[in-house]
């Protein structure tokens, strides 16, 4: 005999994280973030016939200040990181990162001077996005992912800023993908 049969029907049990979660998962808004080629991609999943508008996510916000997801399409020069992470650090929070297609996750074919390898040496990543380039129906399932991740839910109350923080460092203090030998080594 539990809580659940002394209530009166139609009453919903749940933990405010889930709602929240949920809450967040259902209104998010991208920043306008196309640097190359994975751009036109990422444009075209937000035509007719992708249609991400199904979730809330039609209009690519030009003002970093009203978006809360990043989709990083595309390689990211030297010149560029910094600017991207000023994008990043002016996004309201939560925000969340998908690094989309294999020149923003790891350079790419690009191993010179003048590209980052992975922009995850520059922001920390939630969804890495391979392909070259990846098709719009992979950048929608990256995101359906992204709100799976999302409606699990993140920490709330007084140390929510603190493992945010952490989460971050951790992120960014992670070896470089060029360094990483996998099943070379």
């Amino acid at each position: 005999m539990g809580l659940e049969e002394k209530l009166p029907s139609g009453f919903i049990l749940g933990k405010v994280e889930d709602l929240v979660g949920w809450v967040r998962s259902s209104s998010m808004w991208p920043v306008t973030m196309g640097l190359a080629c994975c751009a036109i991609e990422m444009m075209a999943a937000g035509t007719p016939r992708f249609d991400i508008a199904r979730w809330g996510m039609e209009v690519f916000r030009a003002s970093p200040r009203q978006a809360d997801l990043m989709i990083v399409a595309g390689r990211v020069s030297q010149k560029m990181a910094p600017v991207l992470r000023t994008v990043y650090d002016q996004m309201a929070d939560p925000k969340w990162v998908i690094s989309m297609g294999v020149c923003a996750s790891s350079g790419g074919m690009f191993n010179n001077y003048a590209i980052v390898q992975g922009v995850d040496h520059v922001l920390p990543v939630d969804i890495y996005l391979p392909g070259c380039p990846p098709r719009p129906e992979m950048l929608i399932h990256s995101i359906l992912e992204l709100h799976n991740q999302v409606i699990k839910g993140a920490p709330l109350g007084v140390n929510r800023e603190e493992t945010i923080r952490k989460v971050e460092e951790a992120a960014l203090n992670a070896p470089p993908t060029h360094e990483m030998k996998g099943l070379l080594a």
